[in-house]
């Protein structure tokens, strides 16, 4: 097929769909759900999971050299040895000689080849991608096409039309099945490839139509499990994830997109919160922060059940949706350490302070005498606070549990960015992923941010420029970043009474009028106490980050009218019995 869509022949009652080299036939009877404006996600995704895979591949490499260094070694010592032995008949022992490998000068029997006579070449390790919700198939064809690493996806479905379209689109762009004389064949379940005669080449995009959790769980013994699990439903990925964490490798990703910001991020239905994702969300303006961590803890929970714990890697809230790319690992003493990264929130209702509550520590104490160091897994005891609000001494509200560790690995992101840097022109939302990935690379592991408008809005004051107090947090001693979830926002390690402290500094000079407040009000009481240090406001060296520097693109631009999320694709989930009734 050639590479231009103008070659495509378009059949009636269809419309063609280009997005970087894919293409899809888009059917007017909306037999699958596509949404354009997840192109953003897609491209995120695939320069995510490529940059993973290349790492993961090095990773392999290394250990394999390694290996391949260890096994020379050990013959040469072998071979030394029998050289030492006493012969029962005449001769000389053979002459040896020297070879400088990866270990060191290895010395073998002359005129024998050395480690570099006889290594294997390494072969690049191939991956399978497992897409649980496929729809149209778009996600996983360009996962096909664009990740050099890829070995084949099992691209899923459970609606028969959307394996339809998905066939139509797979053929469309040359990833389907080919006959073929004589090939290695690799059935979607198996690790072990067969030789078949005159049969067909199975495709890059394997289709399957199935529940996706039963799909995962099949997948889910150490022989078939895959290395890249990719859920993005429509809504939440709640149902989804038990089964996914035990479908992904050791060192495996796991990439995990919710759509229901409206129940993640507010607290309008606490309840269904509670039920998806077993915490209850926070009701302040970091509440899109909130909604990833309540995702992440979902994650870690699920995979503990298991022996297994996560690494997050990239996690961003993103326009109506949140998307994390996760690590997956195997360990015991990792999974103790959970509990000490989850952690109860009291969030303020009337100056949105909050204050953590760790579920549990891990104490490490080093003994006298051996130096070994044990790990003791102890749980924290009492609330951070009193009933209300230190700050303004308002009532408080309990938000979680959800995650507290680390929810970005800036060493991935920085990958992530010097592969975008190169490869610009691939990617047609380039600009805003720089702009988001640059953000969070920065990002401050403390939880949450702020605005300054909305705290200058807790104090009835002038809003202070965000460099000012940046600059004031700074020569503080903090720690300061931007947060890629918010716009004008800040993160850092004080507490909110030292970011209060500033406001009250910057009131000094910026009065207001008292006689306007209600001394019953949570700004009578801020306004109330001293600045226990007095702020210093001027320009700070390190006030403008890198990602000040950076134009942070937050919306795509809309290349056609009406441009954004359709509606649910709802053709294949139900069947006829008769003119009168359905069935689901």
């Amino acid at each position: 097929m050639a590479s231009g869509s103008s070659s495509i022949t378009i059949p009636e009652g269809f419309t063609l769909h280009t997005e970087n080299t894919s293409h899809i036939l888009i059917s007017s009877k909306d037999e699958a759900f596509l949404n354009p404006v997840q192109e953003f996600n897609r491209d995120l995704s695939v320069a995510c999971i490529r940059v993973w895979s290349e790492e993961s591949d090095k990773d392999k490499e290394t250990k394999w050299r390694q290996a391949q260094d260890k096994k020379a070694k050990r013959e040469a010592e072998a071979d030394q040895k029998e050289q030492k032995r006493p012969k029962s008949e005449g001769g000389q022992p053979k002459p040896v000689q020297s070879v400088s490998g990866a270990q060191g000068e290895i010395t073998l029997p002359a005129n024998e080849p050395g480690p570099v006579g006889k290594a294997k070449e390494y072969r690049p390790y191939k991956f399978v991608l497992l897409e649980a919700l496929s729809a149209t198939g778009l996600r996983s064809i360009r996962y096909a096409k664009e990740i050099p690493l890829v070995r084949y996806v099992i691209a899923n479905d459970l609606s028969a039309s959307a394996t339809a379209a998905m066939k139509r689109n797979v053929d469309l762009n040359g990833l389907g099945p080919a006959p073929d004389s004589t090939e290695e064949m690799v059935p979607p379940d198996e690790k072990t490839p067969t030789r078949i005669s005159h049969g067909l080449t199975l495709g890059k995009v394997r289709i399957n139509e199935g529940d996706a959790c039963a799909l995962m769980y099949n997948h889910r013994t150490e022989k078939t499990r895959v290395d890249v699990v990719d859920l993005d439903p429509y809504g939440t990925a709640a149902p989804f994830i038990d089964a996914a964490v035990q479908a992904v490798n050791d060192g495996g990703l796991l990439c995990v997109t919710c759509t229901d910001l409206s129940v993640l991020a507010t607290t309008n239905y606490p309840e269904k919160c509670y039920s998806n994702y077993g915490g209850v969300p926070v009701k302040a303006e970091y509440c899109h922060e909130a909604a990833l961590r309540l995702v992440l803890n979902t994650l870690s929970t699920s995979a503990g059940r298991y022996g297994r714990y996560i690494q997050p890697l990239l996690s961003l809230s993103i326009d109506f949706y949140v998307r994390l790319f996760v690590r997956i690992q195997s360990a015991p003493i990792e999974v103790k350490k959970a509990a000490s990264k989850t952690s109860m929130y009291y969030i303020c209702t009337g100056c949105q302070s909050f204050y953590e509550q760790p579920l549990g520590k891990m104490v490490e104490k080093v003994h006298e005498r051996s130096g070994s160091t044990n790990r003791l897994f102890k749980t924290q005891v009492g609330p951070p606070v009193p009933q209300k609000c230190t700050e303004c001494s308002s009532v408080l509200h309990v938000s979680g549990p959800m995650w507290s560790g680390p929810i970005q690995d800036s060493s991935f992101i920085s990958k992530v960015l010097e592969h975008l840097e190169t490869n610009q022109d691939k990617y047609g939302t380039s600009t805003r992923m720089k702009g988001m990935l640059t953000v969070a690379k920065e990002e401050l592991n403390s939880p949450f941010y702020f605005t300054p408008s909305r705290v200058a809005g807790f104090f009835h004051s002038t809003c202070p420029p965000l460099d000012d107090v940046a600059s004031a947090l700074l020569h503080a001693g903090h720690d300061v970043s931007r947060s890629h979830a918010c716009p004008g926002s800040l993160k850092t390690n004080a507490t909110r009474q030292d970011v209060h402290d500033v406001f009250r500094s910057w009131v000094k000079k910026h009065p207001v009028k008292m006689e306007k407040i209600s001394d019953q009000s949570p700004a009578y009481q801020l306004l109330g106490k001293e600045p226990r240090v007095e702020a210093n406001f001027k320009r700070h060296p390190r006030s403008v980050t890198q990602s000040s520097q950076v134009k942070l693109v937050r919306y795509q631009q809309n290349p056609t009218p009406h441009w954004g999320p359709g509606s649910r694709a709802d053709s294949g989930t139900k069947r006829k019995r008769d003119d009168n009734e359905e069935i689901e």
